[in-house]
């Protein structure tokens, strides 16, 4: 289905829209493939789980994340307390529950900051090429030359610890990875004969960019996205772990890995729950993002038909 516009030279131009019948086919198609990956299936599960206790914390929780029970400091798992208490007494579990919304929150707030600014400089880098393709190139080595961890630690002793700040070191850590898969796209893209049509209607650099281009690029980009997520809780988890991120009392997983860690003889628990929460959330993200990888692959689009 083609709609006409007109451009403001007066040139007529079309954009090409998918007939809702070939774009739910299409969805099928992907729905279908999906669904035959049981580890993309698994990470689908966990991620909804973890989701439903980020929402649903205050309900799912028996007590306060912040509440103390003085006389209860140190308790191992019980039926009062799922997964124990901690040194002043708070209900691990509860803090756990709580924690989820951190996660998730800044391993999505970072991943989309970073994906709006890594897409935004591989299209131009892309697209334009010369000197501005080698500046947008020599920043985006520049930030690769670090180690992720060292980096976001070194932005945070900068802008010092906190969630927000936490949040916009993992961003900046991630945004060569969308930077350098947006724009090796845009070079096997700019140069097909649908972006030259493109050009002969009338259509600006900024619309081929986001409306020819872009669109076709968005497959890669959302694995990416779906894989960096686990990555950035991951990462979020270490800062707290050295106090550099998410400041007590809130109950970050990586704050509390790190808090248990000086009792692992006299109460495990303290350290083994977190833990497992972060290793359980980062594989889901990970099997999503296989899933996603393998699903959107159009090399296999004819073997599931």
């Amino acid at each position: 289905m083609n709609r006409e516009k007109a451009s403001p030279d007066g040139q007529r131009s079309y954009t090409i829209i998918p007939h809702p019948n070939e774009f739910l086919a299409s969805l099928k198609r992907l729905v279908k493939r999906f669904s035959r990956n049981r580890p993309a299936v698994t990470g689908s599960v966990i991620i909804g789980i973890l989701l439903f206790m980020a929402l649903f914390a205050p309900w799912i929780t028996p007590h306060p994340p912040n509440d103390q029970y003085s006389d209860q400091a140190l308790q191992p798992p019980s039926l009062q307390f799922f997964f124990g208490t901690d040194t002043i007494g708070r209900d691990i579990f509860s803090r756990l529950v709580f924690g989820t919304r951190i996660a998730l929150f800044v391993g999505l707030a970072s991943m989309l900051l970073a994906t709006g600014a890594g897409v935004l400089l591989g299209l131009v880098s892309g697209y334009y090429g010369g000197y501005i393709d080698t500046l947008i190139g020599r920043f985006l080595d520049a930030l690769l030359a670090f180690p992720a961890v060292l980096l976001a630690i070194f932005i945070v002793a900068v802008l010092g610890p906190s969630l927000v700040n936490a949040i916009i070191a993992v961003a900046i850590v991630y945004i060569p990875a969308f930077g350098r898969v947006t724009r090796a796209n845009v070079l096997s893209l700019k140069e097909k004969e649908f972006i030259e049509a493109a050009r002969a209607m009338g259509a600006h650099d900024w619309q081929i960019m986001l409306q020819h281009i872009l669109r076709n690029t968005l497959s890669p980009i959302i694995v990416q996205f779906s894989l960096g997520v686990g990555y950035a809780i991951l990462v979020e988890a270490g800062l707290s772990f050295l106090g550099l991120g998410v400041q007590p009392p809130a109950p970050s997983w990586g704050s509390m890995l790190g808090f248990g860690r000086n009792f692992m003889t006299q109460a495990p628990w303290l350290s083994t729950f977190p833990g497992l929460a972060i290793f359980v959330t980062v594989l889901g993200f990970n099997f999503l993002g296989d899933g996603l990888r393998e699903a959107l692959d159009p090399r296999l689009k004819e073997a599931y038909r």
